[in-house]
């Protein structure tokens, strides 16, 4: 009985739980602010939001990102396919200190920008010869990833509180 009922259930939950660990990325960013770009007559403006985000790793570092966000209609519902373009600024905001062991190339943030073939990502990089964290944001497709691209860089500065 309890095999049968086990096959039952994961035929019909699973698809279920696919769709909820797909959909339901925890929010790692907050909302600055942003700005129309085109008007829409039918659901919300296309615009660019400005979030902001702390590197998990790297306790006095925050970072900016500006992103383009399709509205419409699609956009409003969650359907529409965010473009590529985004800008990304990164800076020391307070004493630097490394909570774990870094990797090059570490995913810092990620943000979902179509329904399920994109996403855009931030990394990060440990540039020891000159004592500097680099932050890189691309968009990375399903099928294929975007050249569009773009960098930052946050020399590991001494800090005084003063």
């Amino acid at each position: 009985m309890s095999r049968i009922f086990s096959k039952i259930i994961s035929k019909k939950l699973t698809p279920f739980f696919c769709f909820v660990i797909l959909f339901s990325t925890p929010l790692s960013a907050e909302i600055i602010g942003s700005v129309d770009t085109v008007f829409k007559w039918v659901g919300p403006n296309h615009k660019i939001i400005i979030e902001a985000f702390d590197d998990p790793k790297v306790e006095g570092v925050s970072c900016h990102l500006s992103r383009a966000k399709t509205g419409g209609i699609s956009g409003a519902v969650g359907l529409a396919e965010d473009t590529t373009d985004a800008s990304i600024a990164c800076r020391q905001i307070g004493p630097i200190k490394f909570r774990e062991e870094l990797k090059d190339g570490e995913e810092v943030f990620t943000q979902r920008t179509s329904l399920v073939f994109k996403s855009m990502q931030v990394v990060r990089f440990f540039d020891k010869k000159r004592n500097v964290l680099v932050y890189l944001v691309y968009s990375d497709r399903l099928i294929e990833g975007s050249p569009k691209n773009s960098i930052t860089s946050v020399p590991i500065m001494p800090w005084s509180e003063g």
